[in-house]
């Protein structure tokens, strides 16, 4: 019995180191399986840019300045209205943007209904699409880091850079503040820019100031995010945005002959004191304020991120420093959208 006992003892421990060895290559080999496939696990980049009627050139050079100056798996997702989606979807298609990641998503106008006080001194800046930025989580829904871009910029350095931007605990957003690089003071005195609070918001009214912000307070700039959807919907962010909308209907308390963009000023309240920086050199500005002040080359050329916010775009004239711009540029196949030059 002790002898037959024995054996069936050696034979189970036989089994047993039988079956390590043979399950030990199938573990390996699932491991292996996946560092062949980097692609699978490399991080998506969501990048959220804006598709609107008589500026979808901008859209192109943006995402073709991204495309091309990085080797990160970005996802684009281009933001239009219904009746111009058609158009970009063909200039992408058509091109060698063709090659991109991306997601067409339609914006709703109606979310905007009651929300938007007319003012006639600057129409374009009461365009549905510039108030997407308010609204990115019911646009993207599965990621939890998103990059969103005004369309009038490009882009020379690595987009992943811009996305490791970190965001402190608590901050659902990433801006750069406009006073935070000495290079940029000049063109700001310059051209009579504002870059305080006081230059966006009507400190004479009760509401404005009930929020005990300092007219002197620094203002930033929301042409580019770097946002945390999960701290955005936690705090309710949007909602948020929306009430203050409303407010400036009944009460006027922001309009675009203060700083230049109704969009702007509703955050510069939302997320005073609660918002983290971008590297200044990740968004150069104010190339848009005038039709004769430029940067330096070599600064231009340093710079990560250029943004030609204000009234003259590099693909109308007059403008400045149209050529960075155009070396992005894509012509449109259907021959709709034209560059505006002094030889045109």
């Amino acid at each position: 019995v002790n002898q037959i006992l024995l054996f069936l003892l050696v034979l189970t421990v036989c089994a047993i180191l039988y079956n390590k060895v043979h399950k030990a290559p199938s573990a390996l080999k699932d491991e292996a399986g996946d560092l062949d496939s980097p692609e699978e696990m490399e991080e998506e980049i969501p990048v959220v840019i804006c598709a609107a009627a008589g500026r979808m050139g901008a859209t192109i050079a943006a995402i073709s300045s991204i495309y091309s100056n990085t080797d990160a798996n970005v996802l684009f997702y281009v933001v239009g209205l219904k009746n111009t989606i058609p158009h970009i979807r063909k200039w992408i298609e058509n091109t060698k943007l063709k090659e991109i990641k991306l997601k067409i998503v339609e914006f709703n106008p109606m979310v905007l209904k009651g929300k938007i006080r007319q003012d006639a001194s600057r129409p374009e800046l009461l365009q549905p699409l510039n108030f997407v930025r308010f609204y990115l989580p019911l646009l993207i829904q599965k990621h939890e880091k998103v990059i969103y871009l005004d369309d009038d910029v490009i882009v020379q350095g690595d987009i992943q850079e811009l996305y490791d931007t970190k965001l402190a605990p608590g901050h659902a957003a990433a801006f750069s503040d406009d006073c935070d690089l000495p290079s940029t003071h000049e063109m700001v005195r310059s051209v009579g820019m504002q870059n305080t609070y006081m230059g966006f918001l009507d400190y004479r009214k009760q509401a404005i100031r009930d929020l005990g912000i300092s007219p002197s307070t620094c203002s930033f700039n929301p042409g580019v995010i770097v946002a945390n959807m999960t701290e955005w919907k936690h705090q309710r962010l949007t909602k948020q945005l929306e009430q203050w909308m409303q407010r400036n209907v009944e009460e006027n308390l922001y309009s675009s002959t203060l700083g230049g963009g109704v969009a702007t000023s509703p955050m510069l309240i939302v997320f005073h004191g609660k918002y983290s920086a971008i590297n200044p050199m990740w968004h150069i500005r104010h190339l848009g304020w005038s039709p004769d002040t430029r940067y330096s080359e070599h600064f231009l050329q340093e710079a990560k991120l250029l943004h030609w916010n204000g009234r003259y775009k590099p693909w109308d004239y007059p403008s400045v420093h149209t050529d960075l711009w155009e070396n992005w540029f894509i012509p449109d196949p259907s021959g709709k959208f034209k560059l505006t030059r002094p030889d045109s």
